[in-house]
């Protein structure tokens, strides 16, 4: 990343050193995932969609470790993977919107919560700015070659109400809390890095 991009990570020391934890970033461009991979403390497994491992990228994406899931129905295997990370005191990185768009973090899907809850894992959140506001002329797919992109990690925050409940209710608020969290740092990294 540092070598096609000038990334600047802000905050990175909020990531607690050790145990398990939850990325939850924005997604607006595809390298979001890798730029994170890439700046990030510590090692990170996302979960990526099915239609990614494809051609020499499934090798490479299973061989570090990303977690594959079919977005179309409850990805058991994927499931018991990422918790596997969790329980194992990993990252599990996780676009909480689950796919790519405007990267604002206004409609989150359950899976967040879920993981977050059932873990008891602490969630980061993160705020990748710049990937998407510009195309690079080289690569028409890429943010331009050198620029500046802005990876500001946020400060840990527990996703449950503390009483270990997986209720469809408790589910629903904690997915709440975690979507004013993350619009909150979304904010906050807009102002910090003038973006």
């Amino acid at each position: 990343m540092y070598g096609l991009w000038k990334p600047r990570v802000l905050g990175a020391w909020k990531v607690p050193a050790t145990g398990p934890v939850i990325f939850a970033v924005n997604h607006s461009h595809y390298v979001d995932g890798p730029m994170v991979m890439g700046v990030a403390p510590r090692p990170t497994h996302f979960l990526i969609k099915k239609e990614a491992f494809v051609g020499p990228l499934n090798p490479f994406l299973t061989g570090i470790g990303q977690v594959k899931v079919d977005r179309a129905s409850a990805d058991r295997t994927a499931i018991g993977r990422a918790l596997g990370v969790l329980e194992a005191g990993g990252v599990l990185g996780i676009f909480p919107e689950g796919t790519r768009g405007t990267g604002d973090f206004a409609s989150l899907r359950a899976g967040l919560a879920y993981f977050a809850v059932r873990s008891g894992a602490p969630v980061v959140p993160i705020a990748v700015l710049g990937s998407s506001d510009r195309r690079g002329r080289l690569f028409k797919g890429l943010p331009p070659l050198r620029s500046r992109v802005d990876v500001v990690f946020g400060d840990p925050f527990e996703a449950g109400d503390g009483s270990g409940r997986r209720t469809r209710k408790a589910l629903d608020e904690a997915t709440e809390r975690i979507q004013k969290q993350l619009t909150a740092h979304l904010e906050n990294a807009r102002r910090l890095t003038g973006r």
